[in-house]
């Protein structure tokens, strides 16, 4: 996801409460073990943060460097160091092993295609150390297809100084395919109202595909679960949680 236009914006707006759910998914499932942790996609490093506070070892990549400026600030705001890296999820050669990767927010999802995701895979597995876990979550289909098309999300803070539009259609070109146009509006000092766009583009993978390509690259422990979970807890899922092992079984 390229945020470098409003990545501030982003930042502020984006709910508090998912990265609460995140940090706690991810203490639930890490190996009592672990020390070490690469959160990719790490965007502003607020899940970085609460996982340094826990003693963690931590480094958070992402692919924008406003945003890592930003998490440099939370962590610095939050008294705790962190390892920031700008860095593409498909090559991480630069990078050493780690005993947990995680990546959030749907962020697989924002890859070019099944071949992009492969290579990321195949990235995660060269640089988790053995019976490492690797902690991410995909949208469904079924939030590409049903849920997103047609959906709108509008926001105005209380004294009218930002406002933030959000609308998703299909993607006819890609199956499971989504684009999702968002507008930040600020005002300035004139009272004018100055607006920052982009057009974002998602794509969810089947369920026996993602599994598919996990074990091609290596992780022979899977399991799946919805609603930060790793159980499915709903009819129709429209979010996956997985927790794999490249080696051994889980403890």
């Amino acid at each position: 996801m390229i945020y470098q236009s409003f990545a501030q914006l982003y930042d502020q707006l984006f709910d508090p409460e998912m990265y609460q759910k995140w940090e706690k998914f991810t203490i639930k499932n890490l190996p009592a073990n672990t020390k070490s942790i690469l959160d990719l996609a790490g965007g502003s490093g607020r899940l970085g943060v609460m996982l340094a506070a826990r003693g963690f070892d931590v480094t958070v990549a992402d692919f924008s460097a406003e945003m890592l400026s930003i998490a440099d600030q939370h962590a610095t705001e939050a008294g705790v160091s962190m390892n920031l890296l700008q860095a593409d999820m498909r090559d991480l050669s630069a990078l050493p092993q780690y005993d947990a990767i995680t990546c959030y927010a749907d962020s697989f999802c924002y890859l070019d295609d099944a071949a992009a995701v492969q290579k990321t895979f195949n990235e995660i597995a060269d640089h988790l150390k053995d019976n490492g876990v690797f902690l991410f979550d995909v949208i469904s289909p079924y939030q590409t297809d049903v849920i997103y098309p047609g959906y709108m999300f509008n926001y105005e803070d209380e004294d009218h100084q930002r406002a933030f539009m959000w609308q998703s259609f299909k993607d006819d070109d890609v199956e499971h395919g989504v684009i999702h146009e968002l507008a930040f509006f600020t005002r300035d000092n004139d009272g004018r109202y100055d607006r920052v766009g982009e057009t974002h583009y998602e794509r969810a993978y089947e369920l026996p595909l993602l599994k598919q390509m996990l074990s091609q690259a290596g992780f022979n422990s899977v399991e799946v679960g919805s609603n930060f979970s790793t159980s499915i807890k709903e009819e129709k899922p429209t979010r996956w949680f997985f927790k794999c092992y490249k080696q051994g079984e889980f403890t």
